[in-house]
């Protein structure tokens, strides 16, 4: 039997799982706002339902909407729920998670407290959408053309000096291996994160010297001069736990820490 994933949402990281699966024999149908070659218009209805009953697999990476709507589930939803799939799973965030001064969090922890208030809306309504729903909660991504190289190549990159903050991330690719080995894996959630959270600014200062450039000076949260949306992630710290989906997928990530994963971008 063909297999076929259908993908709400073609952005960086479901492309690049797009390009892993047709890789390996699959057919990948993606929606974007508007259609081009292998995408579907989102707001296309008979197309996408269309998709929607070939699929086997369905994915949905694509974010609450700035009214703090859902687009899929509103859109999609009834349909989504009753199709004939194998396989169902939506990309969401550790955002959900909120602040909690910097303690492991694993998918126990209570959602809802923190500043993403509409993906903590929309998660558990993927969760109770299907039997076969698999959530990924994902924290910060890096990838080709998406990390801090990119940025000190720019001369963008900031060192915020906020003693004991840390971030996790992810490599975009380890998402993508991820979501594959959750296609044997059991239904739930999963934190999908690298196994070691750490301060920005050392994440920065490893970029610039891997560039062979200056390290860019420690400042301050108020001499770094961040937009609004870049100050809120420094109003929460969270260390993210993946012990979950590497006993229940059996998923390792390539890139454990951000300098096997920058060093990747290098080679």
């Amino acid at each position: 039997m063909t297999r076929h994933m259908l993908i709400f949402g073609m952005g960086y990281s479901a492309s690049r799982l797009a390009e892993r699966l047709r890789g390996d024999g699959w057919t990948v149908t993606g929606t974007r706002r508007e259609a081009s070659e292998g995408v579907i218009a989102f707001d296309d209805q008979p197309a996408v339902l269309a998709a929607l009953a070939a699929a086997t697999h369905i994915l949905s990476s694509v974010p609450p909407a700035s009214d703090d709507s859902e687009p899929v589930l509103d859109h999609y939803g009834e349909a989504i729920s009753s199709a004939s799939l194998q396989w169902s799973g939506y990309l969401s965030a550790t955002g959900v998670y909120g602040d909690v001064d910097g303690a492991w969090v694993d998918e126990s922890a209570p959602i809802g407290s923190g500043r993403r208030k509409a993906r903590s809306k929309a998660d558990p309504r993927w969760q109770e959408l299907r039997d076969d729903m698999h959530v990924f909660r994902l924290p910060g991504i890096y990838g080709p053309g998406r990390s801090p190289l990119t940025r000190v190549r720019s001369g963008k990159a900031r060192r915020v000096d906020m003693p004991g903050q840390v971030f996790s991330r992810i490599h975009v690719d380890d998402i993508a291996s991820a979501v594959i080995a959750s296609f044997d894996g059991p239904a739930g959630v999963y934190n999908i994160a690298d196994d070691l959270p750490a301060p920005q600014h050392e994440v920065i200062a490893y970029a610039a010297r891997l560039l062979g450039m200056d390290v860019p000076a420690l400042q301050s949260l108020k001499e770094a001069n961040l937009s609004q949306a870049a100050l809120g992630f420094y109003e929460e710290n969270r260390r993210i736990a993946n012990g979950k989906a590497k006993r229940l997928l059996k998923w390792q990530p390539q890139y454990p820490d951000y300098k096997s994963g920058l060093q990747s971008l290098l080679d």
